[in-house]
């Protein structure tokens, strides 16, 4: 694909970005921005919330995951439809009744003040991370196609790509998300259709050809029972229920698109269907990562060194030029559901946990501060990604989940013994408990061998972590009469 092609492409992807935030944000105001005034339909959420949950790193890291890891990854992903009914029938019910902007607004109606900073604190770093991380895999793809051309560094591939997404998201926020959610999953879920029969066809398999391929394929073992590997079927099936817990029901990010319903009916159907739909789309991937080595081997193509670069180099380099352009649309739509959204609730977080900022108030100043810290955490961004351009050494969605395994497990130690005791903690100490939990975490997972048989944590490790902060709480807590 041409330097040309790839720009007119993207470019008029973010043409229809734009005009979609146009009619989006006309006569928007603040409460537009951070709650769409309530007013969204629960199916187009729920649709949106596809791509915005799987994102750039599903897309991309997920079929070249398949080599080393087979289908264990779908044992998650089973995992996750119970994680998915705890939000619906625990979570979401808490959160319409307290009518909260911010999730984390219930620490501190539980616990007090530290612990509502705490857990929005930790939220913060968590999201930085992972939205640095999917921003990350865009940028490289745009690199590649586009920028390295003209001899563009790739300090200035991430510029752009964050300037984009500034420009659509920074009037009306979460509404205009809730829209461009909705495109991008179909751009996405079309990406990896059209990719699989394009890879299909130079195969000669029909549909149920590619079905028994698969099948017979030596990636599609699901199911790992080796007790001591880090994708054994427990290990991973109840860190999934967790995972989708801590990362979709306990994270201002995916949350804040299912408080736009207009009531936690809506939102209750949204997430039903979003799960039951979950399961299908990312058989898909793994699916579309075994046809893509099988493809591979049978024309004699080189695997990259880095599994995430084996879809974007066949589709780029091997495939047709439509097949280019389709892996394009899908890889900026996969990436970008995720990032503006979370560009979104990194904003509307600080401005409410930190700054206090009534939604509501339409005053000047309240409007500029806003805009202000959505500019402020575009920049972050964009330092964030630099940093792990120069860091990174290994697979992104590993990455991804080890970093969440740490940051998020705060949270649900909070919100865990929010909701299952009825104990009063000692707010102050909060802040210390939540900090040294990673910590004591870190360490056992480094020496796990030595002090537990030659056992090995996988994603787990969140749920340790969840425990640790959990019963650091109950240490520090009595008994509330009231």
């Amino acid at each position: 694909m041409s330097p040309v092609l790839v720009f007119s492409v993207i470019a008029s992807y973010f043409g229809l970005l734009i005009l979609i935030s146009y009619f989006t944000s006309r006569k928007s105001n603040n409460a537009a921005f951070f709650t769409a005034n309530k007013q969204s339909p629960w199916y187009l959420v729920a649709f949106g919330m596809i791509g915005a949950s799987l994102s750039g790193v599903t897309f991309i890291s997920v079929p070249g995951w398949v080599a080393d890891t087979k289908f264990y990854y779908f044992q998650m992903v089973l995992g996750y439809l119970v994680g998915y009914f705890v939000i619906a029938t625990v979570l979401m019910p808490i959160y319409y009744k307290l009518n909260l902007v911010t999730i984390y607004t219930y620490l501190e109606k539980r616990f007090g003040y530290w612990s509502y900073k705490t857990g929005s604190a930790f939220f913060l770093l968590s999201r930085v991370i992972g939205a640095s991380f999917r921003l990350f895999l865009v940028a490289g793809v745009l690199q590649i196609g586009f920028f390295n051309a003209f001899e563009i560094p790739f300090w200035i591939t991430v510029l752009v790509t964050i300037s984009l997404i500034w420009v659509y998201t920074f009037r009306a926020g979460i509404k205009t998300i809730v829209w461009t959610d909705t495109l991008q999953t179909l751009f996405m879920l079309t990406a990896v259709v059209v990719t699989i029969f394009i890879v299909a066809k130079g195969l000669n398999l029909n549909f149920s050809g590619i079905i028994k391929t698969v099948r017979e394929s030596d990636y599609s073992t699901v199911f790992n029972w080796d007790w001591k590997s880090k994708s054994n079927f427990i290990k991973q099936f109840i860190a999934g229920a967790f995972i989708a817990i801590v990362m979709t029901g306990l994270d201002q990010d995916m949350m804040q698109k299912n408080l736009t319903c207009r009531n936690v009916k809506d939102a209750k159907k949204n997430m039903f269907w979003f799960s039951i739909t979950l399961v299908p789309v990312n058989l898909l991937f793994l699916s579309l990562g075994a046809l893509l080595y099988i493809y591979a081997s049978k024309f004699g193509i080189v695997i990259p060194a880095k599994t995430d670069d084996l879809y974007p180099t066949l589709a780029l380099n091997n495939f047709s030029i439509f097949a280019g352009i389709v892996f394009l649309l899908g890889i900026t739509a996969a990436a970008f559901s995720s990032a503006d959204s979370a560009l979104t609730a990194l904003t509307t977080s600080f401005s409410v946990d930190f700054l206090n900022m009534d939604v509501n108030d339409e005053k000047k100043d309240i409007r500029k501060t806003k805009r202000l810290v959505h500019l402020g955490f575009s920049l972050l961004l964009f330092i964030v990604i630099l940093i792990f351009n120069f860091l990174n050494d290994e697979s992104v969605i590993s990455a991804v989940f080890k970093a969440a395994g740490y940051t998020y497990g705060p949270i649900l130690g909070l919100f865990a013994f929010g909701l299952l005791t009825k104990r009063k903690v000692i707010d102050k100490v909060v802040p210390y408990i939540a900090i040294i939990s990673p910590i004591l975490v870190y360490f056992l997972n480094v020496f796990s061998e030595q002090l537990l048989f030659g056992y090995k944590f996988g994603f787990e490790l969140l749920i340790v972590n969840g425990a640790f902060t959990f019963f650091g709480l109950l240490m520090f807590s009595r008994k509330d009469n009231t």
